[in-house]
């Protein structure tokens, strides 16, 4: 029977029993968890920088539930899913591509890469120039290079005289990109530019200015600011590497190295990169037990996003009645603001939003001030939500008549109105804490999910063996 991209996974990771250096410290379900992978997971979420630590006996449920909704993602085979199966060899191929990488070879491509800047500069050395252009469009006429040719003489006279370059060329330079910098470009060597600014450059000693000369672009005059010699290959070869990384060096020699294995033992990508997974994780503990935390959290996600997050968001009748239920908990401190404040270019459509949404419930305002005030060109900007005071000057203004408070309006939209009402003991629909209450129910419902899980499967702990985590 072919191997499916997860089988690696069971062989990989399966450990026997009776092993001494590795004890089960539990069994989900009837499948063993090895200390050395409690120990992984563990040591993982509670390292340094974690505000939220656990003990050891403390993160044994936690660890128990991540497992039982894994084992119940793979009892609805989620793990055959294309979506998957694609989502999850994406994460393990950024492990494995990069250990196909023959030894050697990002630095035999850094190598490559110096002395091909050697080759290009032909024996000579970089240059620094700097420059003040005064364009000439290709199609000028006999006047507008006359009178290019006039300016460029004048800037070449004021700087015989003494005129700082610099500050000449930060005035009068047509070159946006250098002109800022007093004309400054960076280092440049043969055929890096054209021909005719390369050909004064490099006649050119360093500090000496060249006289104005025309290019396809326009009237120009360099001055030289330095000259050295290509810096060694020591020196550069930091820079180069992390210049070669940023263009995806690896993953190119990566593919050269699996293309190379595909071509002699007649294997598809795919079938290699399972079959190296294998091979690498049997000799990585910590690469093994990350590709199984990418294995296992994918599944657990979709598992969950299937049985309880989406179908609690949806549920806005059950989303309803919990916020009834436990409306207390969400009473505020301080009086909040439900409503919208908006933004107008004519002072009359300030009424004329509050005419529009009046009778509308909040959620159709949007719509209705879209439709009539913003279908041809926006009239009306709105920001729409649950507001405290604090959070926005208009509203302390207006809703809450804080006299300190000053309108801000919208650069373009001066005129402002607001359009709620002050609610001062809590939340009146549980829309207008919307997030919190999804949020809350979500967790009812994972808590209820998971406690099914548990009658489900069965559990078995070996406490002697989860003494010996991290004491061994």
């Amino acid at each position: 029977m072919k191997k499916t991209v997860f089988s690696f996974v069971l062989a990989a990771l399966a450990v026997t029993a009776t092993a001494q250096d590795d004890p089960v410290v539990m069994r989900i379900n009837g499948n063993p968890i090895t200390r050395s992978e409690f120990e992984y997971n563990y040591n993982k979420n509670n390292s340094e920088g974690v505000i939220d630590k656990k003990d050891v006996d403390e993160y044994v449920d936690l660890f128990v539930n991540y497992k039982l909704k894994v084992q119940a993602a793979l009892d609805d085979h989620l793990d055959t899913l294309s979506s998957y199966q694609q989502e999850f060899r994406q994460y393990r191929d950024q492990q494995i591509r990069p250990l196909l990488v023959p030894e050697g070879a990002k630095e035999t491509e850094v190598r490559k890469y110096y002395d091909g800047l050697l080759a290009r500069l032909e024996g000579k050395q970089l240059l620094q120039p700097a420059h003040i252009l005064i364009r000439l469009a290709q199609d000028a006429t006999d006047e507008q290079k006359a009178a290019a040719k006039e300016r460029i003489d004048s800037v070449y006279q004021a700087l015989k005289e003494g005129a700082d370059f610099a500050e000449l060329a930060k005035k009068v330079s047509q070159d946006p990109g250098s002109a800022s910098r007093g004309g400054m470009l960076p280092w440049i060597g043969p055929n890096q530019v054209v021909k005719e600014f390369e050909d004064v450059a490099y006649s050119l000693n360093e500090g000496e200015l060249s006289e104005p000369f025309l290019m396809p672009y326009g009237y120009d005059i360099i001055k030289l600011a330095g000259k050295k010699d290509l810096e060694t290959y020591e020196e550069l070869h930091d820079r180069i590497m992390q210049y070669l990384e940023g263009q995806g060096v690896e993953n190119h020699l990566a593919q050269q190295a699996l293309d190379s294995i595909a071509g002699q033992e007649q294997k598809t990508i795919e079938q290699i990169l399972d079959e190296k997974t294998e091979e690498f994780c049997a000799k990585d503990n910590e690469l093994k037990y990350l590709v199984q935390e990418y294995h296992d959290g994918l599944l657990l996600f979709e598992e969950c996003n299937r049985k309880v997050w989406e179908p609690a968001a949806k549920d806005t009748l059950a989303l309803q009645n919990y916020f009834k239920k436990n409306k207390k908990q969400y009473a505020w401190d301080v009086p909040h603001y439900s409503g919208m404040v908006y933004y107008c270019k004519n002072a009359a459509d300030v009424k004329a939003v509050q005419k529009v949404v009046k009778k509308l419930p909040q959620d159709k305002w949007m719509g209705a001030i879209r439709e009539t005030f913003n279908k041809d060109s926006v009239m009306v900007r709105v920001e729409r939500r649950v507001f405290k005071k604090g959070d926005n000057a208009n509203i302390d203004k207006l809703a809450f008549k804080d006299k300190s408070a000053e309108l801000k309006p919208v650069k373009g939209f001066p005129n402002v109105g607001i359009m709620g009402k002050v609610l001062k003991k809590g939340p009146a629909e549980w829309t207008d804490v919307g997030n919190q209450v999804v949020n809350d129910y979500q967790r009812l419902k994972e808590d209820e999910f998971v406690a099914e899980l548990r009658k489900r499967y069965t559990v078995d702990i070996d406490k002697e063996a989860i003494k010996t985590v991290n004491n061994h």
